[in-house]
């Protein structure tokens, strides 16, 4: 039986910023014995489903940033368990994805009473409305956007099947419809009728491309979940929705114009313009795509988003979880609805 001083613990859940020495003799077993102190833990913003908390420590002697993930104490049901997400990571980082790189996942209950995984800190800003407000250039920053596409053609390379992520749900060979599906189900269950995402839905059912093969995307791959250091990409966060997809639909997510905050005119995410970014694709991976298809795409990610915020709404409007924050996302309804109508009729992306 382990005799360390973790594993003497309580189960019971401790806050991370109350569990500097039970962290401390866990990471000092995980580093061989090298003697480790943690001297401040932080909570990081955002993150309704999950806890981000940075930890500076010293592991004999020598300063380390590290970032704890864990869940939050949301009701939320996350999309996967952190071990799925540690795994996530592991599998793109293994390809050279730039991603924080991921040390150690626990999932003792005797350390803070929840799994949890631990990875590098990485430098830098990741706040979409700072970044793009950064961009004063007409053409953005094509530096970046290079190399924020090249950094997507490299996860898009991994194909199923892997069998380091064999928890992720097999690809279906209709997926647009499948997602179609999937929100008209999230529709139904919402009181008040939405003629618009209704059409918006329609649209898309009698405008989906041809499939492409699957492959691994992240889902929620856009402004203000990756990092920026001066000007250049350091790294990728927040994974726990990837699974096996068309890539489109990540090009489609990171260009939609609800993701370009303070630069709309900007189309690939507020940083820069869309021949940059896919410039930076193709120096990877050979990618056909054409304006209207990726129209169609962009279609399909204000979808998206519209059905996430009126379900988001909702949990604040039927008291499941008064919320600020969730009643102030209702709100962006109608500016997507807006853009709906644009785009299914032509119109600016």
């Amino acid at each position: 039986m382990p005799s360390s001083h973790f594993a003497q613990q309580s189960s019971a859940r401790i806050d991370v910023s109350d569990a500097h020495e039970v962290l401390s003799a866990y990471l000092q077993e995980r580093l061989h014995g090298q003697p480790v102190r943690i001297t401040h833990s932080e909570r990081l913003s955002g993150g309704a489903i999950q806890e981000n908390w940075l930890l500076k420590a010293q592991v004999a002697g020598v300063p380390q940033r590290w970032v704890l993930r864990t869940d939050a104490a949301s009701a939320v049901a996350a999309s996967m368990t952190r071990e799925q997400e540690f795994a996530v990571l592991c599998a793109v980082h293994q390809v050279g994805v730039k991603v924080p790189e991921p040390l150690w996942l626990c999932q003792s209950p005797q350390v803070i009473g929840r799994d949890f995984f631990i990875m590098q800190a990485l430098a830098g800003n990741a706040g979409g409305h700072r970044l793009t407000s950064a961009q004063h250039a007409t053409q953005g920053n094509p530096a970046l956007c290079r190399a924020l596409g090249a950094n997507l053609a490299r996860l898009h390379q991994l194909r199923p099947p892997q069998a380091s992520l064999g928890f992720l749900p097999a690809p279906v060979a209709d997926a647009v419809q499948a997602s179609i599906n999937q929100y008209r189900a999230f529709l139904d269950a919402l009181p008040g009728s939405h003629p618009i995402i209704e059409w918006g839905l329609r649209w898309c059912e009698l405008n989906k491309p041809v499939p492409m093969p699957a492959c691994l995307i992240h889902r929620d791959y856009r402004t203000g979940n990756y990092m920026v250091e001066g000007s250049d990409l350091s790294g990728v966060l927040d994974w726990e929705f990837a699974g096996w997809g068309d890539p489109r639909e990540d090009l489609g997510w990171f260009t939609a114009r609800c993701w370009r905050f303070a630069r709309p005119d900007l189309e690939a995410g507020g940083v820069g313009r869309l021949d940059d970014l896919l410039a930076g694709y193709r120096s990877v991976s050979p990618l056909d795509l054409d304006r209207e298809t990726l129209r169609f795409w962009q279609v399909m990610a204000h979808l998206r988003w519209a059905v996430i915020a009126l379900q988001q709404a909702e949990r604040h409007a039927s008291g499941q979880q008064r919320s600020l924050e969730l009643a102030l996302t209702g709100r962006m309804v109608s500016e997507l609805e807006q853009e709906l109508l644009l785009l299914t009729q032509g119109g600016r992306a």
